[in-house]
């Protein structure tokens, strides 16, 4: 077996606290082999995989996706490049929507908060009579649906 080491080990080399670490071990997105005393080890690829765990939660990855990403990833030894490369993939799809979603919200942001009413339901300019909640809820033109023509100001 490969070189174990300990959870505070773990959490020094990856600026993690040993109470997160614990957590996602709870969660299954890390495993650990119990010492006779007790005591959590792990190998010493989970500093890639934790390092990894981290990077994709700041991407807005939520766990579950993030336990998706990691089963893909091989157990007890560091990923190989051709791992990454699948892994690399998926992440430029999903960022790709992801900056898309953001260049719109900051494209459209000012254009409400700047005309001054802060009203969905009343604004003449941007959502005339709540039009914008007839296809549907959430953030209509954020997600993609256009909003009707602008009066002349």
């Amino acid at each position: 077996m490969a070189a174990l080491i300990s959870i505070g080990e773990l959490a020094r080399r990856t600026g993690t606290s040993v109470s997160a670490i614990r957590f996602y071990e709870e969660a299954g997105l890390l495993d650990s082999v119990r010492t006779e005393g007790n005591q959590r080890r792990f190998a010493r690829a989970d500093i890639r995989r934790l390092s990894f765990l981290l990077i994709a939660q700041r991407l807005g990855l939520s766990l579950a996706e993030i336990k998706t990403e990691l089963a893909a990833l091989p157990q007890g030894r560091p990923p190989s490049a051709a791992d990454w490369a699948g892994f690399s993939q998926r992440m430029q799809q999903q960022l790709t929507a992801q900056i898309a979603l953001l260049e719109a919200m900051r494209a459209r942001l000012d254009g409400c908060i700047g005309c001054g009413c802060l009203s969905l339901e009343h604004c003449a300019i941007y959502n005339p009579g709540d039009q914008a909640n007839r296809a549907g809820p959430g953030p209509r033109y954020l997600l993609g649906d256009t909003p009707p023509s602008r009066p002349q100001e």
